[in-house]
């Protein structure tokens, strides 16, 4: 068997598959609201920082309670 049929065999056969939420299902929004702020073209980096830089805020608002 080769591996195309393989993978089609397995595909096939996964009755589970129903059982898992489908990321299709749910509105593309919902995957990228944390991106808002991050420019268009920017890198790992950029995109890590902002990420690090909005945590930290959250952190420190969520110890001013």
């Amino acid at each position: 068997m080769t591996a195309d049929e393989e993978l089609t065999a397995r595909s096939d056969s996964d009755e589970s598959s129903d059982d898992v939420p489908d990321d299709r299902d749910r509105p593309a929004d919902d995957h990228r609201n944390h991106l808002t702020d991050i420019e268009d073209g920017s890198g790992c980096t950029e995109i890590w920082e902002q990420l690090s830089e909005r945590r930290e805020r959250n952190d420190e608002d969520d110890g001013d309670e």
